[in-house]
This record gives C-alpha cells, sequence and structure tokens, in this order.
C-alpha cells in the first residue's frame, strides 16, 4: 500500500458535528476499500484565500492515510460529488512524518 497525505476543505455553513461526521465518512470509504487513516487533524474554520462557491470561510481537515491507489480514486470520485466539499489535495508521500504539523504546531504556541 502506498502513503498519502490530504486536504479537505468544506463549506463554512457546517457545524463541528457535521465536519466530524464527514471525517467517519471519509475513513469509511477508506477502510471499505482496503485503506486506513493513520492520522488526522481539524485545523479549524479558517479564511480562504479566495472566494470558493460564495464561500469566504471554510472548515480544514487534514488526513495522513495508507491505502492502495484504487481507494483513494474512489475516495477522490466521492469527495468532488459532495456538495459539503469545497477542495481537496491528496499527495503521494515516501514516508509520514512522526510530528504534527506546522499549523497544529503554530496554534499550541500561541
Amino acid at each position: 500500500m502506498a502513503l498519502y497525505e490530504q486536504v479537505c476543505i468544506t463549506r463554512q455553513e457546517l457545524t463541528n458535528t457535521q465536519v466530524e461526521k464527514l471525517s467517519g465518512d471519509i475513513e469509511g470509504i477508506l477502510s471499505d476499500n482496503g485503506g486506513s487513516i493513520l492520522y488526522k487533524e481539524y485545523w479549524g474554520a479558517r479564511r480562504l484565500a479566495y472566494v470558493i462557491k460564495k464561500n469566504r470561510r471554510g472548515h480544514y481537515l487534514f488526513f495522513r492515510m495508507d491505502s492502495p491507489p484504487e481507494a483513494v480514486i474512489e475516495l477522490e470520485r466521492r469527495l468532488g460529488l459532495n456538495e459539503d466539499i469545497l477542495r481537496y489535495l491528496t499527495t503521494k508521500v515516501d514516508q509520514h512524518s512522526e510530528e504534527q504539523t506546522p499549523i497544529m504546531s503554530a496554534r499550541q504556541t500561541n
């Protein structure tokens, strides 16, 4: 299996409960297709650099995944169909870092 990192941006109107459910749905899609989420972070609602589908803010989710390529393709297909997802970016990596992301590290120091 391959290692991936993914960032998803959801609509600003979603509640934290809905964002957690969406995170669980993503985990379910991967596990149904033979993959798993090794680590996840919720970066919070942040201002977007530009307006996307009339949204100025969005909830950011970050995942580290261990998954076969077919599972990632299916996940991206379903994310593209979900109206709550504004954008997503999946990147294949050679290895995962054991540390928190810089965004979470900066948030804890403030």
